[in-house]
């Protein structure tokens, strides 16, 4: 289900030649430069890191994974899932991690 998804995406991005972006890539950037980075709190679930929205204005992003790389990615995932952005739209979200406070669990994602 996740290749063809994103195999569509790549496909509609292809055929628009890039001249049409998602509504929702607008409504991120606009999201980021007034509300600022998204925060994330972690927590230690047997083997699973959860990842949980601490100031997200629309409600809270959750997600989780094994290792902390992969975290990293799910949590971009989970932003732009949240705003109707498509996975083939990643490189021009620029979603990346801004800060992190490993003794306090703590990291932030923003906008590039």
């Amino acid at each position: 289900m996740v290749l063809l998804k994103q195999t569509k995406d790549y496909l509609i991005k292809f055929l628009w030649n890039g001249k049409s972006v998602p509504i929702g890539l607008f409504e991120l950037a606009q999201y980021f430069r007034t509300n600022g980075a998204i925060h994330f709190e972690f927590k230690q679930e047997g083997k699973e890191l959860i990842a949980i929205s601490k100031n997200f204005q629309y409600g809270t992003i959750v997600t989780s994974a094994e290792s902390q790389t992969e975290l990293d990615e799910k949590i971009k995932d989970a932003i732009l899932t949240a705003f109707d952005v498509p996975s083939s739209y990643a490189k021009e979200a620029g979603v990346h991690k801004v800060e992190q406070r490993v003794e306090q669990k703590v990291c932030a994602y923003a906008f590039a």
